[in-house]
């Protein structure tokens, strides 16, 4: 009896424990595992000092060393054009029009997904798989629904909103069931070099944990005016796209410190301020939400959901209320913090599945 083939499966090696262990996991189940290591754009040397930590040749000597003891294949490939174009213009661009960008969400949405995918067609494979955190389930509606990973700490669902039931369907994630702690003890057990890799911190395309100085390098900044909420003027701020809403974090004015960002207007040029931390300017009772991609099919509206506001945050309860001309209303149970326009808004239902998400405006 001729041996049935092995399906093929194209993992995105990214050289960090998680993808590692995909791989690992995948080959234990019977898979023919083909490893594909993505270079990413990097600043000019003259800019920065470090390269673009997802793509370094250290990066890419983990990735090689792991597909070695692993025994699969290992190619690489340029998505340098792609990912400037697509992630580091859409960020400065985001931030230059006043909002606060996701540029993991553009990543994986246009860049990581879409260059697994072509290299499956090129190599006739039949799924991909990345070491993100997340269960994607096929259900008795013979629809693929997306959960959160079981190790809540590290789920990557918010990440991950805007695939189709078409990419899904050829999606995998082998850690999604798995908690860090066990992926490290798999990555010891056989041996890989990356079982104590730190994670990953910040943005992938500067060396700095927080934007500012990457922003002040790749964009003509104009200082203006800072104003309080009562309308005075108390300093001067560097420029605008350095802020985000909710920041206190280089608001440099002393005095009655510290100084929280509540507002910012373009037209004016001007930063607007308050030093009470309870300031209600600083919360927001609803948003509005644009670009939403329903990864099953749209809920009947109105809706009760949990929806997500940044990453790190906690989801908290919410109704979507109505959408008109695409764009989602959608109210808190209670004011939320920092609602930053440009940042995703990602919905779950009470079981830990997420629906959807969009963009806030």
């Amino acid at each position: 009896m001729e041996q049935q083939k092995k399906k093929r499966v194209i993992v995105g090696m990214s050289s960090g424990v998680d993808s590692s262990v995909a791989a690992a996991l995948l080959q234990k189940q019977g898979f023919e595992v083909v490893g594909v290591f993505m270079h990413f754009w990097k600043e000019p040397a003259k800019n920065s000092l470090v390269e673009n930590k997802c793509c370094s040749l250290e990066s890419l000597e983990d990735a090689r060393k792991v597909c070695q003891i692993l025994g699969i294949p290992l190619y690489t490939a340029n998505a340098e054009k792609e990912f400037k174009k697509e992630v580091v213009d859409y960020f400065l661009a985001e931030y230059t029009a006043g909002r606060t960008p996701n540029p993991c969400v553009v990543c994986n949405e246009h860049i990581k997904f879409n260059v697994l995918m072509k290299k499956m067609l090129e190599m006739e494979g039949d799924f991909i798989a990345s070491g993100h955190y997340s269960v994607n389930r096929k259900e008795a509606d013979g629809k693929f629904h997306l959960y959160q990973g079981r190790d809540l700490e590290k789920d990557q669902t918010y990440f991950l909103y805007n695939f189709n039931q078409k990419q899904l369907a050829k999606i995998l994630f082998p850690v999604g069931e798995y908690k860090k702690p066990e992926i490290r003890k798999i990555a010891e057990k056989l041996k890989l070099p990356v079982f104590n890799k730190d994670d990953s911190q910040g943005l992938c395309f500067t060396p700095e944990k927080y934007p500012e100085n990457f922003l002040r390098r790749n964009l003509k900044l104009k200082k203006g005016k800072i104003i309080n909420t009562e309308g005075k003027i108390i300093g001067e701020h560097d420029g605008l796209p350095l802020y985000t809403i909710g920041q206190r974090r280089g608001i440099n004015i002393g005095g009655d410190g510290p100084y929280y960002v509540v507002g910012k207007d373009l037209k004016k040029n001007s930063l607007i301020v308050t030093n009470n931390e309870n300031d209600p300017a600083l919360t927001d009772t609803e948003m509005q939400v644009e670009k939403v991609n329903w990864i099953v099919s749209e809920p009947k509206l109105p809706c009760k959901i949990l929806v997500k506001t940044r990453y790190r945050h906690l989801a908290v309860s919410a109704i979507i209320n109505s959408v008109k001309a695409g764009v989602y209303s959608v109210s808190f149970a209670e004011p939320q913090r920092a609602i930053s326009p440009g940042q995703s808004a990602v919905f779950y239902t009470d079981k830990g599945e997420m629906i959807g998400g969009g963009r806030i405006i």
